[in-house]
């Protein structure tokens, strides 16, 4: 365990006193407090077929209850261990033969904490916040990544925030994609919390989109209902049931529904206006994924690293282009019904120019068709 017997100090030489002579309560190499309760520690054996695989690998598939984050933060805490030696890294090839021995111990709480990061407010009262999130932020953090998010920023201005039951996420009652953009709505306190979350739950709250796919939808409107579950092969992906792969089927398949219109017709792309009747992972990213028709610059689902448009290939987008435009719901407190927009950002109004520029489109007639999202 960590502190003044952490086993990866002893090893090291690092001083188990504090400056003044006081025992260490944190460890200087992995900066965690040490647990109370002792560790489980469990034994195996690494099998003849497993020959050639990576010990991280290995040891996630004995315990599947271990992410493979977590049994590489207890690797490089000195709880893994290959023939009674410490596991210098994750990545090491296993023979067979070898007596793997594990200490499993509580991972110790992650608590968000402010930052000094800017804002767009686009609406703001006693219950709720709506913020105009840029690409490249992520919502909340995780065990392994607990700054430079949204919550942290929100902390940072002060904002108060409903508890929940993740200290990581206070005030999130629903997420974006981190390279999505647009209005994401945030409880101010814990009845507002339950209001917008049985508001979600219940999908009495009106998303809308705008989002630039590859090729040519050939109607003018659409609805796509296909289940999204979590791709078997790729974790990183979520998938529907038409795009399974080796004949696994996906996990935890969830009925979604997107609706599609389109806006213009660009070159061999089409922006569309999309709302949302259900709140899946990367949904609108699957949905126009499985229809071969991807989301632009969304390389995870098969667009392509540039557009090209005839011989002239665009600079790359460096996000999805994907934003929510649109939001509306009830005020938790009084019922009356808001709407919340958030303008088209920059980058994408300028691969949009671009684009028109490439294809010879003028640039009156997108303007037009995105008045309602500039």
């Amino acid at each position: 365990m960590c502190g003044p017997i952490c086993r990866r100090c002893l090893r090291s030489g690092r001083p188990l006193l504090a400056p003044g002579g006081q025992l260490r309560t944190v460890c200087p190499i992995v900066n965690l407090v040490p647990q109370e309760s002792p560790p489980i520690v469990h034994h195996f054996t690494v099998e003849a077929n497993d020959s050639g695989k990576r010990l991280d690998l290995a040891v996630a598939a004995h315990f599947p209850e271990l992410s493979r984050t977590r049994v590489q933060e207890l690797i490089d805490a000195g709880h893994v261990f290959v023939d009674s030696s410490p596991a210098k890294k994750g990545s090491v090839r296993l023979r067979g033969g070898e007596k793997i021995t594990i200490e499993i111990s509580e991972r110790p709480a992650v608590v968000a904490k402010a930052e000094a990061i800017p804002l767009k407010v686009l609406y703001e009262d006693k219950d709720v916040i709506a913020i105009n999130k840029p690409a490249g932020m992520t919502v909340h953090g995780g065990a392994g990544n607990p700054s430079g998010t949204l919550v942290n920023a929100l902390l940072g201005r002060g904002q108060d925030l409903s508890k929940g039951s993740d200290p990581l996420r206070p005030g999130i009652v629903h997420r974006l994609d981190k390279e999505t953009s647009g209005v994401i709505l945030v409880a101010k306190n814990d009845a507002a919390h339950v209001k917008l979350g049985e508001a979600f739950q219940q999908r009495a709250v009106k998303k809308t989109y705008v989002a630039l796919v590859q090729g040519a939808l050939k109607e003018e409107t659409g609805s796509i209902e296909l289940a999204i579950g979590r791709d078997p092969i790729h974790r990183t992906r979520m998938a529907t049931p038409k795009k399974s792969w080796r004949g696994t089927a996906i996990a935890n398949p969830r009925q979604a529904r997107t609706d599609w219109r389109v806006l213009a017709h660009i070159d061999n792309t089409t922006l569309v206006e999309v709302q949302l009747h259900t709140g899946r992972t990367h949904q609108v990213r699957v949905h126009f994924s499985a229809l071969k028709h991807p989301v632009v610059g969304d390389t995870l689902y098969g667009a392509g690293a540039n557009l090209r448009i005839g011989k002239i290939a665009l600079p790359k987008l460096e996000r999805n282009f994907l934003h929510a435009a649109r939001l509306g719901f009830a005020q938790p407190r009084t019922g009356a019904w808001l709407e919340v927009r958030a303008p088209l950002p920059e980058e994408l109004r300028d691969f949009l120019n671009q684009l028109c520029a490439a294809a010879g489109e003028p640039q009156s007639r997108i303007d037009a068709a995105l008045r309602a999202y500039l």
